[in-house]
């Protein structure tokens, strides 16, 4: 398995409101001040691109498309047989982008941390893993810093066309079977530009929330439609950031109020929207331990928390299917 080196290249900010890093100003220990300290997207590019095994020993393809004018870094973890052949990996034998296996897409938090550790990779429950890395010089997805993003529409408009034009020239997948998973500043942006602006054109489809969430920023596209076919899971701790202790109860009022307003039952309400923030551990701790392998038992119970029939069971933290009608105001520690 090809080991990625993230620690002795990358000094990477997993905390939504810690201080823009990649913009320091400070010098690199020259005397003359003339080095300065390269961006977390420099550092980043560091790290090779190419072709490597995940962990259970599909395929992964880690490359650069540019996507309206931005670099967007991928890794797509998938049988080599459902690769296509413009996509270079060796095996690659698919001869169209129509298939049956769907796609779960991971929008990581600031910094870039949970693309590097890619902890959906593999295929889970007949979904490919997909990570994309934030063309932003901090790697913040939506830019910008804390819950303000300023770029957040620019930023969904490249998902949602690296989906729709670039996807399909490397890797078969079925279209209505779409998935993402968002991670801190990865879910801000999915909760306050992506999903208004963007998923209707993404049927059926279904969002992991994790530690974030933000009110739509934006106005939504086919309203109606987005709210009676998207499935929506907020998941967060007891600790959480003080800031997201706000943002996140208030998001998820919101897209329950526009569920309502929209027609929707109660209990229509509840099987779309869920929500559960019993983990005792801090930011995105949701094994009580610490950040990535508290992101990777969210990503191990996908299938579980996101999908129709599954249990709602997450290991060691037990079921999160909580509907939001009635558990909007989340009650934190601290």
């Amino acid at each position: 398995m090809y080991i990625l080196p993230i620690l002795s290249l990358l000094n990477l900010a997993t905390a939504l409101p810690q201080r823009n890093q990649g913009s320091s100003n400070r010098n690199g220990g020259n005397r003359n001040g003339a080095t300065q300290r390269a961006t977390a997207q420099q550092q980043a590019a560091q790290i090779p691109q190419g072709v490597s095994t995940a962990v259970d020993g599909s395929t992964i393809l880690d490359d650069t498309v540019t996507v309206n004018g931005l670099p967007l870094r991928f890794r797509i973890s998938a049988p080599s047989s459902q690769f296509l052949s413009d996509s270079g990996v060796p095996g690659a034998s698919a001869d169209s982008s129509n298939g049956t296996f769907g796609i779960n897409i991971l929008l990581h938090g600031d910094g870039g941390q949970s693309f590097f550790d890619f902890p959906n990779q593999a295929v889970s429950s007949n979904l490919l893993g997909i990570a994309l890395l934030a063309p932003d010089p901090n790697l913040f997805w939506g830019g910008g810093s804390g819950l303000q993003r300023t770029d957040g529409v620019a930023h969904s408009q490249a998902v949602a066309d690296f989906i729709n034009d670039a996807l399909p020239k490397l890797v078969s997948f079925d279209r209505r079977k779409v998935f993402f998973t968002g991670v801190s500043g990865g879910s801000l942006m999915l909760s306050g530009f992506f999903i208004p602006s963007q998923m209707s054109q993404f049927e059926n489809a279904g969002v992991m929330l994790n530690c974030g969430g933000l009110v739509p920023q934006v106005d939504f596209v086919d309203e109606e439609t987005v709210l009676r076919g998207t499935r929506i899971h907020w998941q967060s701790t007891q600790s959480e950031l003080v800031s997201l202790q706000r943002s996140i109860p208030q998001a998820v009022a919101a897209y329950e109020k526009s569920a309502a307003q929209v027609g929707l039952g109660l209990d229509e309400i509840n099987g779309l929207q869920t929500v559960d923030n019993s983990p005792a551990g801090g930011h995105c701790e949701f094994d009580g331990q610490g950040f990535s392998s508290g992101i990777q038992v969210m990503a191990d119970a996908f299938a579980d928390v996101m999908l129709g029939g599954g249990s709602g069971e997450v290991v060691g933290i037990g079921n999160v299917l909580n509907g939001v009608v009635g558990n909007e105001r989340l009650r934190f520690e601290g």
